[in-house]
């Protein structure tokens, strides 16, 4: 029975372009950078969690929530194969038990926070916006998107950020923990504006201060699907 089943829809996806000595610290054992044409990429990625089931049951008040991370991409060597996967520098959820389950588990990085998502459609386009608060201060992250989903293209750079289907992390000096993530292939909207106001540095930490002001190479949405989490494996 896979550990859990949800929906992620509306992936709000935010590819920035960073040194990969900044990412070596974060470097589960086993595992190394995962490029894209010579480019080591980090997201922001804001989503909502729906119909969330935690192996098969419905967890009252923990079905339908936000989750915004930061993760970077990676590959592992499997016996020959290569298995492309994400790392997360953090996950901001809305609720404490999430975080402790998480973390406790997973050896994830969870952080609670209070969060707020909009999702909004006119004639013309679609408005996808979620929202985390520290200290009181609001980080948003808001796209503005055409109504009708197209197929991502096989060899683009969408492909590379959305076709990453395991997850790693630390679980001491010399292993690592591994879960697969499966969804079948997703569709994404056409991103006709964007509005980030992250404060990178009090969330993240100074590694990724520079992000505040740095453009994204490419911002997109993504509508997700059908998901789910496998028991996780040490390597």
């Amino acid at each position: 029975m896979s550990f859990l089943k949800a929906e992620w829809r509306k992936l709000a996806i935010a590819n920035y372009a960073i040194d990969p000595k900044s990412l070596v610290k974060y470097l589960p054992p086993k595992t190394e950078l995962d490029f894209w044409n010579g480019t080591c990429y980090v997201s922001l990625v804001g989503f909502m969690f729906l119909n969330t089931k935690l192996r098969g049951l419905p967890i009252p008040f923990h079905r339908n929530f936000e989750e915004v991370n930061l993760r970077f991409y990676v590959r592992y060597n499997d016996n020959g194969e290569w298995k492309r996967g994400v790392v997360f520098i953090k996950e901001i959820v809305p609720r404490p038990a999430l975080t402790l389950v998480a973390n406790f588990i997973y050896n994830e990085h969870y952080q609670t926070m209070k969060m707020d998502h909009l999702w909004s459609e006119s004639e013309s386009d679609r408005i996808v916006k979620y929202s985390w608060f520290l200290n009181e201060v609001e980080n948003s992250f808001a796209v503005r998107s055409s109504l009708t989903p197209s197929k991502i293209e096989v060899g683009s750079e969408a492909e590379f950020i959305t076709e990453h289907y395991w997850g790693y992390t630390k679980a001491n000096e010399n292993s690592s923990f591994e879960y697969e993530v499966a969804h079948p292939r997703w569709d994404c909207y056409d991103v006709l504006d964007k509005q980030i106001n992250v404060d990178f540095e009090l969330i993240y930490g100074d590694d990724f201060s520079e992000l505040s002001n740095q453009e994204p190479l490419s911002v997109m949405l993504a509508e997700g699907s059908e998901i789910s989490v496998e028991n996780k494996r040490k390597i």
